[in-house]
């Protein structure tokens, strides 16, 4: 019997797991416009980030295969952030001294355009503050989920990957 992984384990993958999946994109090309990454370690039938590319710039061979992003092809739409079913698909982009993680927002509230949110780790757990810079509403989303676009300390970038609203 094989051991189970500690990402199936914990409920939740490292950013140093994640490395182990996929390739990462370079300093060089998180600057450049946002990126598309998925989160998504499990060989499950899955391919809707496939599907609805615009570019081609997700490659899957079979629907059980791992999403692999051709980070030179990916525009920056957020089409797979909206539509992935498992939540795992996140875009970076880092702008100057901070980084900008569009990300689906399942949690209500919602946040508001400008409002400052904590910063949430894979866990769950905060780990700073972040500003809210754009939304994208459950209704306008490709998917069934709000999408948000968070800017964060850039040496959050990899650790955040949800918010809290709090609200007096």
């Amino acid at each position: 019997m094989s051991e189970i992984p500690a990402y199936l384990r914990n409920g939740y993958i490292t950013p140093e797991e994640l490395e182990k999946f996929i390739p990462l994109p370079s300093e060089e090309r998180l600057r450049k416009r946002p990126v598309a990454v998925p989160e998504c370690p499990q060989e499950i039938p899955c391919a809707p980030c496939r599907e609805i590319c615009p570019t081609g710039a997700i490659s899957m061979p079979t629907p059980n295969d791992l999403p692999i992003v051709d980070y030179d092809k990916c525009i920056g739409c957020s089409l797979c952030v909206q539509i992935c079913p498992g939540l795992a698909f996140f875009m970076v982009h880092y702008v100057g001294g901070k980084a900008r993680i569009t990300m689906p927002h399942e949690l209500l509230p919602v946040p508001e355009k400008g409002e400052e949110v904590v910063l949430l780790n894979r866990v769950g757990e905060p780990v700073g503050k972040g500003k809210v810079l754009t939304i994208v509403p459950r209704e306008k989303s490709k998917g069934d989920t709000p999408i948000i676009i968070v800017e964060v300390p850039i040496e959050l970038a990899w650790d955040v990957r949800a918010v809290r609203v709090v609200r007096e």
